[in-house]
């Protein structure tokens, strides 16, 4: 199987640009894009099992890939919810998928994001990983509009190797995620500030 060309890239020049830009001595030590998780909770939704089955087969139009469904854990009156009931969808992506599914993300998903100004570069956990949340799937091209049963949102999650969030940003950043506002966020103090997950 042929390397997806951003895999090939990080390989050619974001290894060497961030060993470089962090005085690396290992290539080990260079930080990597390890899995993108989606996720999709329906747990507002009045016909939650047909939310949850909507979301399922969304998302694996969108990555390719089947998610597993997440189930409650206990009842909650008040929100009318019994212990076992579906509550929305997540896949994991990893290898050749994972890489083809952020070239996608970045190149042709992201700029059709209505009013695009770029990520956030503030989303970070203090680790690394970066969150993102999508509000409905139709700014994805595999989504056929005219088939739409209801709008559905998503939170991406860019996990990566890297010890903070200066080196997955920058990791994120050569790899081609178009974060907005990146002088500002690379300023001293100027370490992750809002939420993990925070709307595009």
């Amino acid at each position: 199987m042929n390397t997806p060309p951003l895999q090939q890239h990080y390989k050619d020049k974001v290894v060497p640009n961030l060993k470089e830009k962090f005085g690396y001595t290992n290539p080990h030590q260079v930080p990597s894009l390890e899995k993108i998780v989606v996720t999709s909770c329906m747990g507002n939704a009045p016909d939650r099992k047909l939310a949850v089955d909507d979301a399922v087969a969304e998302i694996t139009k969108i990555t390719g890939q089947r998610p597993s469904i997440s189930f409650s854990k206990k009842s909650v009156a008040n929100f009318k919810l019994r212990d076992g009931e579906p509550l929305g969808a997540r896949v994991t992506l990893r290898g050749p998928r994972m890489w083809e599914f952020f070239y996608r993300f970045i190149n042709v998903t992201a700029p059709n994001i209505r009013d695009f100004r770029g990520i956030s570069p503030k989303s970070f956990d203090g680790r690394g990983n970066n969150a993102c949340g999508i509000q409905d799937q139709t700014i994805f091209p595999e989504i056929e509009i005219d088939q739409i049963k209801r709008h559905i949102g998503f939170d991406l999650i860019f996990v990566t190797s890297a010890a903070t969030d200066a080196e997955g940003r920058a990791l994120l950043a050569e790899l081609g995620m178009p974060f907005r506002d990146m002088k500002k966020a690379n300023a001293p103090g100027k370490e992750a500030e809002e939420p993990a997950a925070a709307t595009v």
